[in-house]
């Protein structure tokens, strides 16, 4: 398993307030879990929100999982 930083669902309920203003404005994304093994992610909600793609689609668009494409020649 890699070296990431989990943050108990305990601390994360009694900061939840805080939690979802730093991702608001930041961006940033935090692993929550139990016992430190990460269970789940909270990520800012994509702001071009598309009703006709499924939920995973949209999270992928959003996130900057592809942005290394921008940097590639077009193949296609």
């Amino acid at each position: 398993m890699t070296n990431i930083n989990v943050l108990s669902t305990t601390k994360a309920r009694n900061i939840l307030p805080d939690l979802i203003e730093s991702i608001k404005h930041t961006g940033k994304a935090f692993v929550l879990g139990r016992r430190n093994i990460p269970e789940a992610i909270l990520i800012k909600f994509p702001t071009e929100y598309s009703v006709n793609a499924s939920d995973i689609t949209n999270i992928n668009a959003y996130s900057h999982s592809f942005d290394f494409l921008a940097d590639e020649p077009e193949l296609y």
